[in-house]
């Protein structure tokens, strides 16, 4: 997929309420799970214990960190979009987060997005609102659905 492409804040002010281009397919391994559980230190089992997870989960089988969706969002959307002129962005917060879903591992994740809101910032900046829905091959249900906010600057 090849990102939209975006001279300046100005051109990109035109995307508001529309769709970007849906994402590549992330597959979710053991090993990013455990990644993300060591860099959170959240191991609870369901997440980090194969075995047990196996025998005791509903799911048979580990699943990863809803917060580990989240943080992939940053990525996801780097790859829909360039605005050239950019020299920073800061991810700005959070409005809504769900996790409809859980994410089994070796899911596959993809993410859906549109722009609902640019507002001006002060130091040459935009707050940009995404719309974002984490997509699991094969699942009716996402992943994860949020509001996502960063902050970018010319």
């Amino acid at each position: 997929m090849k990102p939209l492409e975006f001279t300046n804040f100005k051109n990109f002010k035109m995307m508001i309420g529309k769709e970007l281009p849906v994402g590549n397919w992330y597959t979710i391994s053991q090993t990013m799970i455990n990644d993300f559980a060591n860099a959170t230190l959240d191991k609870q089992w369901i997440h980090i214990d194969e075995k047990r997870a196996e025998k005791e989960s509903p799911f048979k089988s580990t699943v990863a960190h809803g917060f580990m969706s989240v943080a992939m969002i940053s990525r996801m959307l780097e790859e829909t979009f360039v605005i050239k002129s950019v020299k920073m962005g800061l991810n700005y917060g959070l409005n809504k987060v769900r996790f409809p879903n859980p994410v089994i591992v070796n899911s596959q994740l993809r993410m859906h997005s549109s722009i609902k809101d640019i507002e001006d910032l002060k130091n040459n900046g935009i707050k940009i609102t995404f719309s974002c829905t984490i997509e699991i091959k094969n699942q009716q249900k996402p992943a994860c659905v949020a509001e996502f906010l960063v902050a970018l600057f010319e």
